[in-house]
């Protein structure tokens, strides 16, 4: 039996025999050995474009081969000045793209490198911080207020937890988890309130969980293997290029056509003449200077957007951006990361607002007008710090993050 459908219906002194560890953990060898086994505990990326084909590809689309063909064309018409000159727009304009896009690439990669993820679990009896790529099945992880999940594992033990599951499901509501065996085959394995997945995270309590799935065999992997394999589509501009190339094309070569035949039947110029002149009309034709240009305003826009922090992979995403007019977004978690920051505060009768976000030691308590309050250090910190189990924790890593109210204070005290 798959041990995905078998472990939910276990009690959980046998979930440990079924996944050969035990409640004590596993030993430092025997994780060793495993992980030689499974490998790291990470979404491994599809191979993707050769950095060598991505720097081909912005010298082989349509309109850089038109700008290419152009230049021949030039050449064949005893026009050398001209043909060099546009190889050179088109040779200059694709080193820049790439470097655009290399660079943001590399941008992309180190961020990624910026956060490890880490995971408490028990080894040798002992609990212990270890990166989340060295976990593997078997290992029991230990889980409280404002954990991340690393890896998909089953309930052994809980106390009144409750976990965000929006990055799986969407849904931004707590869903509330048990260590007790469930046999309900109308649920979904995603549903079952015993199991643990990959990329969510812990909202309340406290919990002891044995690992099952890591890396690329969890519920995030097989997600994240199926958006890999879809394939990537020419963004809206880079059409509207290849529609205007085309008729550009059948423009120019139309018109060197109807001017080789009149150059032969009106003008009496000779074969090598005429053709010569009628090479010269489809060069006239070759726009040199569009496709810098559009690259120009790409970048310009690449470079307003990383003012205000964005990053931007592809050129001709921007434009895909700015032809966006309204962004239909399904839950707000989406894009606030269910992080709550307090904005207000009610104290006395009187509606205070409280200024700075997340752990920026920035921000104060201000009244209504705008004027500054006068309420002690130690009054707040009572006030947020009441009926609040967690600490207030530095972003490191991925350390467990304090409720809102400490978060919302943080600002305001530098805690």
């Amino acid at each position: 039996m798959d041990t995905l459908q078998a472990i939910p219906s276990l009690p959980s002194a046998e979930v440990y025999a079924w996944l050969e560890t035990r409640p004590q953990g596993l030993s430092q060898a025997e994780a060793e050995q495993r992980l030689q086994q499974v490998g790291p505990n990470r979404i491994r990326e599809i191979k993707g474009k050769p950095l060598w084909l991505k720097f081909v590809a912005n010298f082989t689309h349509l309109m850089a081969s038109l700008l290419w063909l152009g230049g021949l064309l030039a050449l064949a018409a005893d026009l050398p000045q001209l043909a060099v000159a546009i190889w050179l727009v088109n040779l200059i304009n694709g080193l820049f793209s790439f470097w655009q896009e290399f660079r943001a690439e590399r941008a992309t990669e180190a961020l990624r490198q910026l956060m490890p993820a880490y995971a408490r679990v028990l080894r040798d009896g002992q609990e212990q911080r270890i990166l989340a790529e060295a976990l593997v099945p078997g290992d029991v992880i230990v889980l409280a207020e404002g954990d991340h999940i690393s890896a998909d594992a089953r309930l052994v033990q809980e106390a009144e937890l409750r976990v965000d599951q929006a990055t799986l499901t969407g849904e931004s509501h707590p869903v509330r988890k048990t260590s007790q065996a469930v046999q309900d085959p109308r649920l979904a394995h995603i549903e079952l309130p015993n199991l643990l997945f990959a990329g969510t995270s812990v909202i309340a309590g406290t919990a002891r969980a044995v690992v099952f799935a890591t890396g690329m065999a969890s519920e995030f992997g097989k997600i994240a293997r199926l958006t890999q394999s879809v394939g990537e589509e020419a963004s809206p501009l880079q059409q509207e290029m290849s529609s205007v190339t085309r008729t550009i094309s059948l423009i120019a070569i139309s018109v060197g056509v109807i001017f080789f035949g009149l150059a032969l039947g009106l003008a009496g110029m000779s074969l090598a003449e005429g053709f010569i002149f009628s090479l010269g009309m489809i060069v006239a034709f070759v726009p040199e200077g569009l496709l810098p240009t559009v690259t120009l305003a790409l970048a310009m826009g690449v470079q307003r957007m990383a003012g205000r922090h964005a990053l931007v992979k592809r050129l001709s995403a921007v434009e895909t951006l700015g032809c966006t007019t309204v962004i239909c977004t399904d839950k707000t978690g989406t894009l606030t990361q269910n992080e709550m920051t307090v904005c207000h505060m009610w104290l006395a009768g009187r509606r205070l607002t409280v200024t700075g976000v997340g752990y920026a030691p920035q921000g104060q308590i201000v009244s209504t007008p705008g004027e500054g309050v006068g309420l002690s250090r130690q009054e707040n910190l009572e006030l947020g710090a009441l009926r609040n189990p967690s600490p207030a924790l530095p972003a490191t890593g991925r350390e467990p993050k304090p409720p809102p109210v400490m978060r919302g204070l943080r600002g305001v005290f530098s805690l």
